[in-house]
């Protein structure tokens, strides 16, 4: 039933549609409909005390553009083939491993095993993350220090063992169960400690010398959707909460949002993305609008919405979104803090994108702003 009243008002949407935007159809298609929809959406918008309405009126026009997208192609599912995963085993040095690897584990050795990469970009202890995945099936990545030993682990897979019996199944109360240690509330560098706002998002722990990062999805039952595992020494050679900034860091971050949203699609059965050249200046100029203007939000200080500045740089799109973050010290931290909201959960694991750019940029206390934007053509 609720099926057939979903056809019912798409098709008196559609001849609604057809009697104000029929003869341009004709003409141009939907991309000229769509820009005439703006046209006048924008000419009411000139009048500013319904310029925020207007604003929302445009975004949930995007929503539905999705709604529709998505009921055409409800019934199509990913042709990737599926990749067998590995046989895990129980760690035999230390409480936890990824893939059947721990830290300390040479670099040599862990390729014999999962082979070549697929990217190294820098992370912000000034290492590099390297990812290694089959088309973002049994997706992980390794921090190697300057020995080429496994300084860092993350996944946000199936990939986890651990002689506490803790998996992605695990829920919040499980994992604080096994574990005798209690959560730090804080992290010391030199003379100064970093205390740690969860949200019960996240645990960390001090184990065998590591600082384990348990994440957590509010949305599953605060089931363990993420492991980062970084080991002691690695920590303390980051002498602050945030990385030191530089184009690369910057790079980097934007290319690890990028993997760990295909990867957690991958996790929910979706198509991955491609990467969105072109709008990538897009993102990193709202970021850094942001990051030197001291604000946070989706309307810029002229108005613009997310949709204005892909239009005003040129970019062709029939559907858009943007997530935003800022704050967290990594991309890892921002991809975990953005699934665990529901609106920006939604872009991430939206079926009627088909490509992501991600912008990154620094404020002056180093603290980094994340754009991500959505596309579909």
């Amino acid at each position: 039933m609720p099926r057939i009243r979903t056809i019912i008002f798409l098709l008196l949407l559609a001849w609604g549609f057809w009697h104000f935007y029929g003869d341009i159809w004709k003409q141009a298609g939907f991309q000229g409909v769509y820009d005439d929809i703006r046209t006048d959406i924008n000419q009411v918008s000139e009048n500013p005390t319904i310029h925020a309405v207007v604003d929302t009126i445009n975004q949930e026009f995007q929503r539905f553009m999705g709604m529709v997208q998505d009921n055409i192609g409800e019934d199509e599912t990913p042709n990737e083939p599926m990749v067998e995963k590995p046989e895990l085993q129980q760690p035999t040095e230390q409480e936890f491993s990824i893939n059947n690897i721990e830290i300390g584990d040479i670099r040599s050795e862990v390729e014999a095993k999962v082979g070549e990469p697929k990217r190294a970009s820098e992370n912000e202890y000034g290492v590099d993350w390297v990812a290694y995945h089959e088309n973002y099936q049994n997706f992980f990545m390794v921090a190697y220090d300057d020995k080429d030993q496994v300084a860092g682990l993350y996944t946000n897979q199936d990939l986890v063992s651990s002689t506490h019996g803790i998996s992605l199944e695990s829920t919040q109360e499980e994992v604080l169960a096994a574990i005798a240690e209690e959560p730090l509330d804080g992290i010391r560098k030199g003379l100064v400690t970093y205390q740690l706002d969860n949200n019960q998002e996240y645990d960390i722990f001090l184990m065998d010398d590591n600082y384990i990062t348990i994440f957590y999805d509010k949305h599953e039952n605060k089931t363990v959707t993420a492991i980062q595992i970084i080991s002691k020494e690695l920590e303390q050679e980051k002498k602050a909460y945030f990385g030191e900034p530089n184009d690369d860091l910057k790079q980097g971050f934007e290319y690890q949002l990028f993997d760990l949203t295909n990867a957690a699609r991958v996790n929910h059965g979706l198509p991955v993305l491609s990467w969105a050249e072109p709008v990538r200046q897009t993102a990193r100029d709202h970021s850094t609008d942001m990051a030197v203007n001291n604000y946070f939000s989706h309307t810029n200080q002229e108005g613009q919405s997310p949709f204005d500045r892909m239009t005003e740089d040129a970019i062709s799109y029939t559907m858009a979104g943007e997530n935003l973050a800022a704050g967290q010290p990594s991309s890892i931290f921002a991809h975990e803090g953005l699934m665990n909201s529901l609106g920006h959960r939604e872009n991430k694991l939206h079926t009627g994108f088909e490509a992501l750019a991600v912008g990154v940029a620094f404020n002056e206390d180093d603290q980094p702003y994340y754009t991500e934007n959505y596309l579909s053509n």
